[in-house]
């Protein structure tokens, strides 16, 4: 398995492109984003938790229940939540897309980020979709990344190559998530392709099984969006045979995506509003794996800890009282903690109480851009991940005026 470029036009037979259409007043900010398949794809999707769900998110859950997809179609700029026509400009914004790619408007996934609850208008895509279809090209990956962000800094992208069968094969993905972010999805969009022949029950499922150990264990601020959508289309023009149940194949394929999400996840957690760092949580030694994730998720959520991350503070009293509300039953006096960061790695606690440790060199690791929080329960033999970032004076200052 290799790294490779063109994100969600890496795998064969995707074509994508990103416009402005209006949607956005910043002229120079594309605010509308395509992808299409040559050919139909079996589909999959996640969506979130929040009760309060965009008008977009309920279009695609319908439109998918079949599991077929042919095309995408993303805006910025206006999240189509709370409004009383909302399902209308969705169903809408389809079928313009539909009569544009000559495909049936229910084979569409249609999606929205941005403010809540702003009035939304069917104009912009009238006048956006033709120019977005018409730009569709098999080397557009950037320009849809890019349409897509909000609050997002840089573009967040990747592919990946591996075999099947003896057939090369590709997956794709892009993504977008700043801010309103927390387990559970997030204020993220994240759109997967992939040239692998896989019926759409055994996608669903590897999405499923994958999202609860990636785009779960996500924090930026403690808060769950009302648009988040993780979608995955696979057109099989890799010529594999079909995976229809679990096996090698099935296996190689989970191997996959799972180094696109996390890869995408990574991206995510490092462009969080106003951050400088980001975080990753790493818990060996559970006695579950239920307790490994729910501890490594209390200890990114840490507003505290994310505060003594952005200001090089070794304050591992921070981790151990993460881990003490987080509801895991855990076994404090066997706890080791450490910080890690391309400086080196320094140990800050042993077996739940202070040990003796240089604050100079502690500080030196933590003033590095990227750092990892290791945690031994030495309780077990079960480990997970999350991924989540420091909290600064900026993230304020970007969400008191987000919406003026």
């Amino acid at each position: 398995m290799k790294i490779i470029n063109g994100g969600v036009c890496a795998a064969q037979g995707f074509k994508a492109s990103g416009v402005h259409c209006g949607i956005r007043k910043n002229k120079t900010k594309r605010d509308l984003a395509v992808i299409y398949s040559d050919v139909p794809c079996t589909a999959a999707a996640v969506y979130t938790t929040n009760l309060v769900k965009g008008a977009p998110l309920t279009v695609t859950k319908n439109h998918i229940e079949n599991g077929v997809a042919q095309a995408v179609i993303c805006n910025s700029g206006n999240a189509n939540t709370c409004n009383a026509n909302g399902i209308e400009i969705a169903e809408q914004t389809c079928s313009i897309l539909a009569n544009a790619l000559n495909i049936n408007s229910k084979d569409i996934v249609v999606a929205s980020t941005g403010v809540i609850g702003q009035p939304m208008d069917i104009a912009p895509f009238e006048k956006g979709i033709p120019q977005a279809v018409k730009e569709l090209s098999y080397t557009g990956n950037l320009n849809a990344a890019t349409a897509i962000m909000t609050t997002d800094t840089i573009e967040k992208q990747v592919a990946v190559e591996f075999t099947l069968n003896g057939k090369t094969c590709r997956i794709g993905g892009m993504a977008k998530g700043s801010g309103m972010i927390h387990p559970n999805m997030a204020t993220m969009l994240v759109f997967i392709t992939t040239d692998v022949k896989i019926s759409a029950e055994m996608l669903n499922k590897a999405l499923k099984s994958d999202i609860s150990e990636t785009f779960n264990m996500i924090s930026i601020d403690g808060d769950t969006s009302t648009n988040d959508m993780v979608t995955v289309l696979a057109n099989g023009l890799a010529g594999n045979k079909e995976i229809v149940s679990e096996g090698e194949d099935f296996t190689t394929f989970m191997t996959a995506l799972n180094s696109v999400t996390v890869a995408l996840c990574r991206m995510i957690a490092g462009d969080g509003e106003g951050a400088t760092k980001p975080m990753e949580c790493t818990v060996n030694g559970a006695k579950d794996k239920q307790t490994a994730k729910t501890v490594a998720k209390s200890v990114i959520c840490s507003n505290l800890l994310k505060c003594a991350i952005f200001g090089a503070d070794a304050n591992w009293g921070r981790v151990l009282c993460a881990i003490g509300y987080s509801g895991a039953l855990v076994n404090v006096n066997t706890i080791d903690v450490y910080f890690k960061s391309p400086k080196g790695t320094i140990n800050v606690c042993k077996n739940g109480a202070s040990v003796d440790f240089s604050e100079e060199k502690a500080k030196e690791i933590l003033l590095e851009k990227e750092i990892e929080i290791i945690i031994e329960l030495n309780d077990g033999e079960f480990s997970s991940k999350a991924w989540g970032c420091d909290l600064t004076y900026d993230y304020v200052k970007i969400n008191g005026d987000y919406r003026t």
